[in-house]
């Protein structure tokens, strides 16, 4: 995770938690002048539209007030949804089983590309089966990880 990122989510987690929430990750898409800062919020209950609205409102305070990113950009903040993106090692243990479509920052055995189950996470690997073959992923080395959501 880079510094930004870590120095958004102390920022940022423990405004989102006192409002009730789990804060389930943090995304910063530094695109010259449309940036993007993107706060995913989850709850037991499920989110709703008026969850976001309240969530943003406390969040634009604090970094109105923080100034963290110098640039212009533009606040999301959403629930995972089924597509949710992975962050922790924590949160890939708790998928295990599930399908997954990982992004890595740099080629692992010749590939950035993975999609196959997930397996779970052994150290700071996260263990993914695809076809035949398993792979452990360096967590420092995943750029992006969503579930693939599938409908029985």
């Amino acid at each position: 995770m880079s510094s930004k990122l870590e120095q958004l989510q102390a920022l940022l987690a423990p405004v989102v938690e006192s409002l009730g929430y789990e804060c389930w990750g943090i995304e910063f898409l530094s695109q010259g002048k449309h940036s993007i800062l993107r706060v995913y919020i989850d709850h037991a209950n499920g989110i709703l539209v008026e969850d976001c609205e309240a969530v943003s409102r406390q969040v634009s305070g604090v970094l109105d007030v923080e100034d963290p990113i110098t640039t212009e950009y533009s606040l999301e903040v959403s629930s995972p949804g089924m597509d949710r993106p992975l962050f922790t090692l924590e949160q890939f243990s708790a998928h295990a089983g599930e399908q997954v479509k990982i992004k890595l920052r740099s080629p692992f055995e010749g590939r950035r590309n993975f999609q196959g189950l997930l397996r779970g996470v052994e150290e700071q690997d996260v263990v993914v089966q695809v076809d035949d073959h398993e792979y452990l992923l360096p967590i420092e080395l995943v750029d992006k990880a969503n579930i693939v959501p599938t409908f029985d």
